[in-house]
């Protein structure tokens, strides 16, 4: 098997256009991972980009083209599920964080934790 230039160079283009879409991500994603904060990133933009990309694979069953676009749509596919996974780890995180934080603190109190607590006093109140 004998390579020219072009093969080679034609290659290089190829694995950049598949993994050209994905890389930005790479840190983004360290970041999240690092910080545990997900407020600069949308998720709605994991929506569109991964329903476009199933769309293209979609359109590839139906009428193939080139080989890289393709492997570029899987990639991204796995891309944004991993982002959206990491963003849903650390949300969900957060949120049990801060339910542990208002636990921790004192009890409530006032009259809805009254009224709440002893149910009898509602209707005794109403009338």
């Amino acid at each position: 098997m004998e390579w020219s230039w072009g093969a080679v160079a034609s290659t290089a283009a190829s694995c950049v256009m598949v993994l050209g879409g994905a890389l930005p991500y790479l840190p983004q994603y360290q970041d999240i991972q690092r910080t545990g904060d997900t407020s600069g990133f949308s998720t709605r933009v994991c929506l569109v980009l991964l329903l476009a990309n199933i769309l293209r694979i979609f359109f590839w069953l139906g009428k193939q083209f080139e080989l890289p676009l393709l492997l570029q749509s899987v990639v991204m596919v796995c891309t944004m599920f991993c982002m959206l996974r990491l963003c849903c780890h650390v949300q969900n995180a957060q949120r049990v964080s801060t339910r542990q934080h208002r636990l921790a603190g004192r009890p409530p109190s006032g009259p809805q934790f009254q009224i709440w607590s002893r149910p009898h006093l509602v209707n005794s109140q109403s009338e």
